[in-house]
Order: C-alpha cells, then structure tokens, then sequence
C-alpha cells in the first residue's frame, strides 16, 4: 500500500513539475522544475529497485546538467522579452507539429498491448548476494568494457570539440604564459621605488 502511494506520488509530482517546465515564464523557474522533476523520477527508480539509476540521476543530472543549466540562464542575461516577440510568427508551424504528435501518442496508447508470452521472454534478474549497482558494473567492465570506452571518447571529442568552436581570440586579452612565470626573478618580480617623506600620503 505504501509503494501504490509513494508511486502515485512520485508520478503525478513527476507530471506536474514537467509541465511546468515548459510553461514558466521564468528560464530560471523551468530549471528548477526541472531539478525536481529529476527528483521524482528518482525516486520512481528507488521504487523499482534500481537505485543505481536514481543515484545518476541526482548527481549528474541535477548535480551537474542542471545546475550548469541554471547558473548559464542566470549569467547571460539573456533579454526573453526580445526572443518571445517572434513566438506568433511559428506558432501555425509549431501547432501543426503539436498536433501530429498528439496524434501519435493517441495511436500509441490506443493500440499498445502486452503480449500474454512477453514475460515468460524477459531475462531475469541476477540473483545473489551483491546488489544490481555492482551487477551492472560487473556487466559493463566485462562484456560492455569497449562499448563503454568508446563512449567516453566520443564525450571527450564532443567536449574538445564545443572547446575549439567557442574560443575566441582576442588581440588585448591578456594571457597566462607559465613559462614567463616560471622564469622570472627578483629582478623583474619586484620594483622598488624611494618614496621621500611626505610623497606617499597624496
């Protein structure tokens, strides 16, 4: 009874914090939606026994992509009132495209079935002593390992990659040079100036 109620919870909680998402006026109100829609579908993981998902999703999600949502919202002061003065001119597009996917999802609820041999096709749980965060670890290090290392380099490309196209060259910004640094002494670390009695004060 109480799993039926948290998962209500969570559900509709869920739900609610997404459509707000879109609907705040505020940038910076939508993210912190978003944060706790992330919340509730991690919480909707810890009632499925999948408490590794749960924890990716608080600490990368919203420990990370989020949270980078909200502090870039909030330093780019971007002007929304300049960027909403065109929403009228896509609106005939953007409800044409509302539209079809409404109707999609009517056609995918309307005809979605469960076939009555589908569980007996399912592979079943590990069973043992460890827990499925240590499962999925012995999963993914052992059969999955290239997968896996292919991932993360396709991320570090991505990553090197949105570095190099964003950088910008400025002529007067001044740079750090560690082997300037490194190489200075006294002589050119330090100015020392005789400053008469008096002089100082103004």
């Amino acid at each position: 009874m109480a799993i039926t109620f948290f998962f209500y919870l969570f559900s509709l909680a869920a739900i609610a914090s997404a459509m707000l998402v879109i609907t705040a006026r505020n940038p910076v109100h939508s993210v912190l939606f978003l944060i706790l829609c992330f919340f509730n579908a991690a919480g909707l993981f810890v009632l499925l026994g999948a408490e590794f998902l749960a924890m990716i999703l608080v600490v990368v999600y919203v420990g990370a992509v989020a949270v980078l949502f909200l502090f870039v919202v909030m330093m780019l002061d971007v002007d929304f009132v300049e960027l909403r003065e065109g929403f009228l001119d896509y609106l005939p597009i953007g409800g044409v495209i509302g539209l079809i996917l409404l109707v999609e999802m009517i056609l995918l609820v309307g005809t979605w079935t469960i076939a009555p041999d589908l569980i007996a096709h399912t592979s079943t749980p590990t069973i043992g002593d460890i827990s499925n965060t240590q499962a999925i670890g012995q999963v993914l290090y052992t059969k999955y390992v290239f997968f896996f290392q292919m991932a993360g380099l396709i991320l570090l490309v991505a990553m090197i990659g949105a570095i190099v196209l964003t950088m910008r060259h400025k002529p007067n910004l001044k740079r750090q040079v560690i082997a300037d640094q490194v190489a200075r002494g006294p002589a050119t670390a330090v100015e020392i100036k005789n400053v008469k009695s008096g002089e100082g004060l103004q």
